[in-house]
């Protein structure tokens, strides 16, 4: 089966700063729920909690689309997912983070809605530390 995701979040920061963001793993720490993170080239390692996740970055549009899919995660099958970088009229972004996947038979009870409330945390998260970067700037 199936599922997916589809969250936004608005930043009164421009979409340079937001993608700087999302393509430096080292800052993930400070504005997201993930505990480490690192890159190599185009693949991603990231830790929260206990789960190690792997993904390989697809797509790169710069300011425009992040686009990435998971190679080692043990509770998702099938994982694709993209951040799209929208410029709002008088400034700022519109960060649309959506995703599909299938799960363990165990977990599809549980992960659908608990997938969905951690990537607006990372989207809210995402826009609201490219704002506050954008002030000190």
């Amino acid at each position: 089966m199936r599922h997916s995701y589809d969250v936004t979040a608005e930043s009164s920061a421009p979409p340079a700063t937001v993608w700087a963001l999302l393509l430096d793993t080292t800052t993930w720490p400070t504005w997201s729920r993930v505990d480490e993170a690192r890159a190599e080239g185009s693949l991603r390692t990231f830790r929260t909690g206990k789960v190690v996740t792997e993904e390989r970055v697809t797509t790169l549009d710069p300011e425009r689309r992040f686009a990435y899919e998971g190679i080692v995660n043990p509770h998702l099958t099938d994982y694709r997912a993209a951040v799209d970088l929208v410029g709002l009229p008088g400034g700022g972004t519109r960060i649309r983070w959506h995703g599909t996947y299938g799960t363990r038979w165990w977990m599809r009870w549980f992960l659908p809605p608990y997938l969905r409330r951690f990537m607006l945390t990372m989207a809210i998260g995402l826009a609201e530390h490219a704002a506050r970067l954008s002030k000190i700037s």
